[in-house]
């Protein structure tokens, strides 16, 4: 327990002011944001809104995975979700290099074979955002009328790009 005491501590503290508890799971402005684990993305700050606002969905790239489509149909369904951010980003190491090479990589670095998964790097983080939309938007099992937007976030700037 000695490694995660930092985040331990930080948690009493956090407990200490803590001032959500009347939040429900519901997305308080139906929103979800599908973004990528890149820890200097804060979602829900970049789009101005705070805990229990929205549902974020975060994954290496920001791609839409059938985990992904299967954690929206509960959000769409059931916890008020009705709009749906795709939002990628500059500087992303999914979109630096090939699957090989993003394998490679990780065998040089830590000696483990990982040809065995789909890591989903993409070359064309464009194109690859707007497969993703469609994807969305053709997947038949969210609930209708849900609206998607794809944007951009550039990490340099703090600004997001609309795609649609």
């Amino acid at each position: 327990m000695e490694i995660f005491s930092d985040l331990l501590a930080a948690n009493k503290d956090f407990a200490a002011a803590f001032k959500s508890e009347a939040l429900t799971g519901q997305a308080k402005k139906g929103l979800a944001i599908v973004t990528c684990m890149d820890s200097r993305i804060d979602p829900l700050h970049i789009v101005g809104m705070h805990a229990g606002d929205a549902k974020i969905l975060r994954n290496a790239g920001a791609r839409v995975t059938d985990d992904v489509l299967r954690t929206l149909v509960l959000a769409t369904h059931l916890l008020g979700v009705t709009r749906i951010l795709v939002m990628p980003h500059t500087d992303c190491r999914m979109a630096s290099g090939t699957e090989d090479e993003i394998h490679a990589a990780i065998k040089e670095k830590s000696g483990v074979d990982t040809r065995g998964i789909e890591i989903r790097t993409v070359r064309d983080q464009l194109t690859a955002l707007k497969t993703d939309i469609t994807r969305i938007e053709s997947y038949p099992l969210l609930a209708q009328g849900i609206k998607v937007m794809g944007a951009i976030y550039d990490v340099s700037t703090g600004l997001i790009t609309p795609i649609n």
